[in-house]
């Protein structure tokens, strides 16, 4: 018997999260897939060992930022397959995990923490490396900087075909 297709969106509340579920949400009804939008939560390292974890605290505002998402995502036209799930645990792994036998796996490129500068987060940089299935990373408009795919350029942050800066040709 065959599992039933789905779409994996890893969500964390970023911009790029959010254009995540609005992409899987199309890209689904192709695959004839259900929607499921994850977010993964865990403690802070620094609880180990000292103070006793508040896990519903952590819980409680992880499905919030899911919750919020999902409303700017979609407000009130909520995709009719989509299902969302809190897991607990680091979300590179959690995430991967959840890919196994998934269609297609949908992050954005980078979430909150990190390096502003790196074009990959970490978890995203993860799943392309280990998922089982498909993996479609996504950039946030508002989180593309074209001087970074031009290095050699000397008019930095400019577009091609503007300032000197030849177009690319199809």
């Amino acid at each position: 018997m065959y599992a039933e297709a789905k779409v994996l969106v890893g969500v964390d509340g970023s911009e790029s999260s959010i254009q995540a579920l609005r992409l899987g949400a199309q890209l689904a009804p192709a695959l004839n897939a259900t929607i499921v939008a994850i977010a993964c939560w865990d403690f802070p390292e620094i609880y180990a060992g000292y103070v006793p974890p508040d896990f519903a605290r952590f819980e409680a505002a992880a499905a919030k930022t899911l919750a919020d998402a999902l409303e700017k995502a979609f407000g009130e036209e909520t995709p009719e397959r989509l299902t969302s799930q809190l897991v607990r645990g680091p979300a590179a792994a959690k995430l991967v995990e959840a890919a196994a036998g998934a269609s297609l796996l949908v992050v954005g490129r980078r979430g909150h923490g990190g390096f502003l500068g790196m074009h990959l987060g970490s978890v995203s940089s993860a799943c392309v490396a280990h998922a089982d299935c498909p993996v479609l990373v996504l950039h946030a408009e508002s989180s593309h900087r074209s001087h970074h795919l031009w290095k050699g350029s000397k008019a930095k942050g400019q577009t091609p075909g503007k300032a000197g800066i030849p177009p690319l040709k199809p």
